[in-house]
Formats: structure tokens, C-alpha cells, sequence
């Protein structure tokens, strides 16, 4: 009976990609224990095919007791009502605010008949800058996230939020009540010093440890604060599943999995969503290849109903993870494995590691498949966020912040306590229909297209410059940590406004060098030549490379003698 009744719902489960629209992005996760330099990152690609990448920024202010504030759904701008404000808001920088507290999302969508909640107030986007504004640490930012839902409703669907201080890094999985309830039902778990995670679109959390010593349910939420519990949940989370059908009556709580329940994985949620786990965990463990075929969607099911083969929520590094390890984790398109993007007949002549959507296609009545790579084209922007102990809170967190395509884009390093964020980058400064040189997000999506046409090409030349100035970024904030942290002692006013000129600087200058970047690579690369300058001579040296040996040989199979000279040479 129980396996027909898990079949049962089953049927009742979407994934995040049935929704056309859907946000599609990824998330890395790295205690300090797990990091060379002892910091916490997280990173977050926010990946939408409509979303214009900028740097958001919202000023620490003070508000007058009855102020209420409006609150939009961040992917499609629509107005959901008011809230009261609170009575101080902190300085906020993209995702990170000045103590160093940063959270990145990723949706996964669940159980269709909870997507939608009539009446609620809170999306996924204003959970998120919300808590950064009212929050000083990870616990009081899921704390915050939970009752912000509970009191005003969850607008969104199935949600897994990465929450990182410079303490703790914590994955937050939600999902709503669906209509006529209010609220969402929730897990909170903190990845134990030493150990990486991660996510992507799809449910992580399984089973989880029930109430004890370390684990406490949302009705004691007040103990969150106790650093020996490291597990969190709402105290319905598994009551409300069984009235809704989602796991037995009769079955016993301790073998409840929250995603197996709200958002089990299938061979989507397996290719298109773990994959890009797999692969951030492949890079740092060589103990990731008895999990390749459960992320190719080979999803085994056990008499329960429940993936028998998943991957781990966390695991420990063979070695510590480099920041610049970490930001080419963002970079992935599946190399090194037999998925690599690079090599089969949708790379074209040019072993161009990127597919057009739609993910799905279909041949004959069979439906395929593109691959869904960390990297991708749509990216509006990314980060990775880095949080220290160690230094003064508006020193110790960096936003190191891209936009468009992580592949092609380059992180510059944004401190958390910075007041203003460069003009190339702010909001306002150009849409996705409205295209400005002067914008960094245009500028980035020029030299990454130009790149898409011949890739193996004009790539090389984006990764040397890309290499060149992270390197310089990483070493010039050494630098101003230490000048910083000195100053921070005897006037930090000084100390804010010569981190937030250093980053503004960084931005502008980085987009004013990208521009010309782009104008010596569309001179180079026009027309299908490689031109290079000889001296002082009028005329460059050039190449014409044509196409690869294996591609003229396909060309010739496809085509048999059509296009076979007789007889003469052609020009």
C-alpha cells in the first residue's frame, strides 16, 4: 500500500522546468574549515533569460514608527501590498550586507497544488532582501525569512536558500501551504565546518534529525540562537505533508525526507539541477564518480518511493578550496566528463560549449535533451560572497560580483560596507530592452556573444584576461585589508569611504577597460580572420583557419559530392 500511495503522489509533482519561466539558478556553499584562508562563501548565479544583471544597493536608514512599505515580486515586478517596516534597515550591496551576511537562492518548484498562494505577500526575491536588511547573522536570517511567510503568506514555490555569515553557512529549503493557508512549511540544516554543498533548482534536504539537543521546530524558535543546534524546521513540516497526501498517514516521522515529499527528483531534477552539484563536488572530491550516473538521471527508487542513489547534502574536500577554484566552479560546462559541451555535434565548428533553449527537443515522436551547465548563457548576474571573522565587518565581506556569463564575465571585488556601488553597474543604468554602452551588463553581453560565434578562438583570449585581472583584483584587496583595518581604529567613516571608492573605481574601470576589450577583439576576429598588428606596417598579418579537420569530414558525409571541386581549385 505504501508504494501505490507514494506512486499516487507522484503523480501530483511538477518540476521546476514545466514552467516556462521558472528561475534557473545555482548555488556553492564552503564553510571556513573547508576554505585556504579560513572564510565562508557562498555563490549564487541568478540565471533568467529576462533578468537584467545590476548590482543593487539599499542605504541603511532609520523609519518613522507606522511606515509601511510595498513589496513587488522580483521576477515579474508585479505589486503584492504592504508590510510594516522595521525601525532600522542595515546598508545592503547586492546580496550582502555590512555584516557581512549574504543569501542566494535557487528554485525548484515541488508539488504543483503548493505553488500558488492566494493573497500572500512575500516572494522568494523580497524573502531575500528583506532578511538582508533586518538581519545581522545567518540563524537571525531564517528566523526573520520564516516569520515573514508565516505572518504575510509565501507567494512562491519550492525554494532552497543559501545563508552564510562569517560564522555559519546554512541551507534553507521552502515551500508554500498552497491556497487557503498561510505560510510555508520548512527545513533549515547548517553544513558542519569542513564541508562544501550546494544546489541547483532541485530539493536537497532529506531526512533531517527530529527534535533534541541540536534540533529544535519552529514553535522554540527562540533556542535558534543556541550554537549547538544546527537543525531547524517548522513544526508542521511533516504533519502537513501527511494531510496532504504527500507521505502516509501511518508513516514514521524520523524516515520523513522533505524532498522526497515536497519535491522528489526525477530525471530532470537529476540532469538539469545535480548535475551542476555533481560538478562543483567532482572538482574538489575524487570520491564523485559512483554519483555521476544518478546525475545523468539514472533516479533509483526504493520501496518507499524515495531516490535510493542520491548524493550527499554536503561533503568534505580532499583539499581546501581557493577563492579563485571556487569562482571557476561557476564556469562549468560539464568538461573533463562525457557530457563535455564542447565536444559533440551541438558545438558546432567551433566547440561552442552552449545550447539555445528550448532545454527539450523532440526527433521522430522521442524527446532529447540539451545539457543545463553551471555556465550559462542567460546568467544576469553571479557572485561569490566571502565573509572573514577576522577583520572589521565592513572589511571582512566582499562581494565579488559579475554579470552576464560567468564563463566570460570577471569578479571584482565589492566590500560590504561600501555606500554607493560603481554608476556602470547600478540599477537603472540601462534595460533588457534598452541597450547602453555605458552599462556593464551590455558591455560583458558583447564580448561574451562575439565569443559564442567562434568559441574556441576568441574564448582563450576572454580566460588569459579574465585569469589577469581576478589575480590582480585578489592581491590589490590584500592590500586594502590591511589599509582598511588600520584605519577602521581611528576613523571608520574614512575607512567606508575608501573601501567604497576602491570598489566603485574597481567596477568603472573594469567596464571601461571590457569596452575596449571588446573593439580589440571584433577587430581581430571580423569576418572569420584572425588579424593580428605587424609593427608598425599598414596592413596586419592574418589567418584564416577555416574549420577543424573532423568537422570538414562531417561536412562531407552530410553532403556526399555536392560540394566536390572537378576539375580546378576554388578561390
Amino acid at each position: 500500500m505504501k508504494k501505490i500511495f507514494v506512486l499516487t503522489a507522484l503523480a501530483l509533482l511538477v518540476s521546476v522546468f514545466s514552467t516556462p519561466n521558472a528561475s534557473a539558478c545555482t548555488n556553492y556553499l564552503i564553510t571556513r574549515g573547508a576554505s585556504t584562508d579560513g572564510s565562508n562563501m557562498i555563490t549564487y548565479a541568478a540565471d533568467s533569460h529576462v533578468l537584467y544583471g545590476e548590482l543593487y544597493f539599499r542605504p541603511a536608514a532609520d523609519w518613522a514608527e507606522g511606515t509601511m512599505i510595498d513589496v513587488y515580486e522580483w521576477d515579474t515586478g508585479k505589486y503584492l501590498g504592504q508590510i510594516p517596516q522595521v525601525a532600522h534597515t542595515y546598508n545592503v550591496v547586492g546580496n550582502m550586507n555590512e555584516f557581512q551576511l549574504a543569501i542566494g537562492e535557487s528554485t525548484w518548484g515541488g508539488v504543483k497544488q503548493l505553488g500558488s498562494q492566494e493573497g500572500a505577500l512575500i516572494d522568494y526575491g523580497s524573502l531575500m532582501y528583506l532578511a538582508l536588511q533586518r538581519s545581522k547573522t545567518a540563524r537571525e536570517a531564517i528566523k526573520v525569512m520564516t516569520e515573514l511567510v508565516e505572518t504575510y503568506g509565501y507567494y512562491s514555490s519550492g525554494e532552497s536558500f543559501s545563508i552564510s555569515d562569517k560564522n555559519e553557512v546554512w541551507i534553507l529549503e521552502m515551500i508554500g501551504k498552497g491556497n487557503g493557508e498561510k505560510g510555508a512549511v520548512w527545513v533549515a540544516r547548517m553544513i558542519p565546518d569542513g564541508y562544501v554543498s550546494g544546489h541547483g533548482n532541485h530539493a536537497r534536504i532529506t531526512t533531517f534529525p527530529l527534535e533534541g539537543k541540536t534540533s529544535i521546530s519552529s514553535d522554540k524558535m527562540d533556542k535558534i540562537f543556541n550554537p549547538e543546534v544546527t537543525t531547524v524546521y517548522a513544526k508542521d513540516v511533516i504533519s502537513f505533508a501527511k494531510e496532504k497526501a504527500l507521505y502516509p498517514k501511518d508513516g514514521k516521522n524520523k524516515n520523513f525526507s522533505f524532498s522526497d515529499s515536497y519535491g522528489p527528483v526525477d530525471f530532470g531534477g537529476a540532469r538539469y539541477c545535480e548535475m551542476r552539484v555533481w560538478t562543483f563536488f567532482n572538482r574538489v572530491s575524487k570520491d564523485m564518480d559512483k554519483h555521476f550516473d544518478y546525475a545523468k538521471g539514472n533516479v533509483k527508487l526504493d520501496k518507499k518511493g524515495y531516490a535510493s542513489n542520491r548524493m550527499p547534502l554536503w561533503i568534505k574536500p580532499d583539499k581546501k578550496v581557493e577563492l579563485s577554484v571556487l569562482m571557476d566552479a561557476m564556469r562549468d560546462h560539464l568538461e573533463g566528463t562525457e557530457l563535455d559541451m564542447s565536444k559533440d555535434m551541438g558545438a558546432g565548428p567551433f566547440g561552442n560549449p552552449y545550447r539555445w533553449r528550448p532545454l527539450t527537443w523532440e526527433v521522430d515522436g522521442v524527446t532529447y535533451c540539451n545539457e543545463r551547465a553551471t555556465a550559462t548563457q542567460q546568467t544576469g548576474f553571479s557572485f561569490v560572497a566571502q565573509s572573514r571573522d577576522w577583520l572589521p565587518d565592513a572589511v571582512g565581506g566582499i562581494n565579488w560580483f559579475g554579470v552576464d556569463d560567468a564563463a566570460s564575465s570577471v569578479y571584482f571585488p565589492m566590500y560590504c560596507g561600501s555606500t554607493r556601488v560603481p554608476k556602470s553597474f547600478a540599477v537603472g543604468n540601462g534595460k533588457m530592452m534598452d541597450f547602453t554602452n555605458k552599462s556593464a551588463f551590455w558591455v560583458f553581453n558583447q564580448v561574451t556573444n562575439l565569443a559564442y560565434t567562434r568559441y574556441n578562438a576568441i574564448h582563450p583570449e576572454i580566460r588569459d584576461k579574465q585569469v589577469a585581472l581576478e589575480t590582480k583584483y585578489q592581491n590589490f584587496t590584500k592590500i586594502i585589508d590591511m589599509a582598511a583595518e588600520g584605519m577602521f581604529k581611528t576613523n571608520e567613516a574614512a575607512a567606508i569611504e575608501f573601501l567604497t571608492d576602491f570598489s566603485c573605481n574597481q567596477g568603472d574601470n573594469l567596464t571601461n577597460e571590457w569596452r575596449d576589450f571588446y573593439g580589440y577583439l571584433f577587430a581581430k576576429f571580423m569576418d572569420g580572420n584572425i588579424k593580428t598588428k605587424d609593427g608598425d606596417k599598414q596592413n596586419p598579418t592574418m589567418k584564416q583557419p577555416g574549420y577543424s579537420k573532423e568537422y570538414y569530414e562531417t561536412i562531407v558525409k552530410t553532403t556526399g559530392d555536392k560540394l566536390k571541386v572537378i576539375g580546378g581549385d576554388g578561390h
